[in-house]
């Protein structure tokens, strides 16, 4: 099952050296990273290619990180996309707490990466629906 790592960081300048730093010390690469502001402090949070390593690494230099379960999925890159996957997983009554995408190849494909409570209902949602979902190992080779 794919994880994100999720790390609660002041909101002042240096956070993303930091965070950043520590990864590239053991050769971690970031596949992809979102940032939410909430006043004085915000959430960071990183696609990598080796999540365990890189929550365990951020915690041993006193970063507040940790693992989360996600659903990633392909969707098609064109208007209307994410529009399937959405009205699916309302009609399945499937409640998106964060999400976030990125493009894998122009106007072919792209990633939709879902923070939901129930996973494994998510994952065979849209398993059954058609939708392709992305292994750990499919998800960190991106």
């Amino acid at each position: 099952m794919p994880h994100q790592v999720s790390v609660f960081a002041e909101n002042r300048p240096g956070k993303i050296e930091r965070i950043t730093g520590v990864l590239l010390k053991k050769n971690i690469d970031i596949r992809a990273i979102t940032i939410s502001d909430s006043g004085d402090y915000g959430i960071v949070k990183l696609l990598v290619d080796r999540p365990q390593e890189a929550a365990g690494l951020l915690k041993e230099e006193g970063i507040a990180a940790t693992l989360r379960d996600i659903v990633a999925i392909r969707v098609k890159d064109k208007p209307g996309g994410l529009y399937e996957a959405a009205s699916i997983l309302t009609r399945s009554g499937v409640n998106v707490e964060d999400a976030y995408g990125f493009i894998v190849e122009r106007k072919k494909d792209a990633v939709f990466v879902f923070q939901v409570e129930d996973v494994r209902k998510t994952e065979r949602v849209l398993s059954d629906a058609g939708f392709s979902i992305l292994t750990d190992g499919e998800l960190y080779l991106i």
